[in-house]
């Protein structure tokens, strides 16, 4: 009959997703060797880093409530040399700003670009542990980050410390890199670290290599009971989710 054979297609479908699914490999998760923050500043990766960095500085800004610019405390956790938080700040003259990141190498460099930008009132940079922050509950109206979740031992207890940390109508944005299927990782490689070279080409792949899927990142949300996120993939490479006021989804997903 028909549904036995549903079933074994099934069966098949999911044994072939199974046999594409490539193995996450950890990576470290404190950056702050020399020449791992020298990469990250290097001239032949800024360009492409700085675009990037645009479109989730975007992302962040239409999240404003009724459309208007942000304003309050936002709080970037692993904000690393401080561009996407420098950047935000700028738009949003009535915002306060809050890098926490482990490396105090990257910290150093987020606090020097600060004073040359002429932020350094509304934009500050600290040592803190993503696991056991030190603010008090819903001190934030924003709580972001960028390229961090890949480096974590375990994702969900920030997730949680993160909802604890923003308020009661304040929204979590956290964007990461993808990993792709076994099959397509070598192409997927090649192709989004093409401007990459040397140390940060090397870096880019152990990222990807060490980055969850979507099907992972809705585990770990529904772990840390934020089941209501909206998950989100930009282009090919990238994926994350919104969470709180501004998730603008009634039932979790991915878009």
């Amino acid at each position: 009959s028909g549904r036995p054979c549903q079933a074994w297609f099934a069966l098949k479908l999911l044994f072939v997703r199974r046999l594409l699914l490539m193995a996450r490999k950890p990576e470290r998760e404190v950056m702050d060797g020399h020449d791992e923050v020298a990469a990250y500043a290097s001239a032949s990766s800024q360009a492409h880093l700085d675009a990037l960095d645009n479109t989730l500085v975007e992302q962040a800004l239409s999240l404003g409530r009724d459309g208007k610019e942000l304003t309050g405390l936002l709080l970037d956790l692993g904000c690393g040399p401080g561009s996407i938080a420098l950047k935000i700040a700028a738009r949003c003259p009535h915002l306060v700003v809050v890098g926490v990141d482990r490396s105090r190498t990257m910290l150093r460099v987020a606090l020097s670009a600060a004073r040359d930008r002429g932020l350094a009132n509304r934009a500050f940079f600290i040592a803190g542990d993503g696991n056991r922050l030190g603010f008090s509950d819903g001190a934030f109206d924003f709580v972001l980050s960028n390229s961090v979740l890949h480096h974590l031992a375990s994702p969900a207890s920030v997730f949680e410390e993160m909802a604890r940390i923003a308020s009661d109508g304040g929204t979590i944005l956290v964007r990461d890199l993808r990993r792709p299927s076994w099959l397509a990782f070598p192409f997927h490689v090649r192709w989004h670290g093409r401007r990459y070279s040397g140390v940060m080409k090397k870096l880019f792949k152990d990222s990807v290599r060490a980055a969850y899927t979507p099907e992972e990142l809705a585990a770990l949300l529904r772990a840390s009971g934020m089941d209501a996120a909206r998950i989100f993939l930009h282009e090919s490479s990238h994926m994350g989710f919104v969470y709180g006021a501004r998730s603008k989804i009634c039932q979790p997903g991915v878009t």
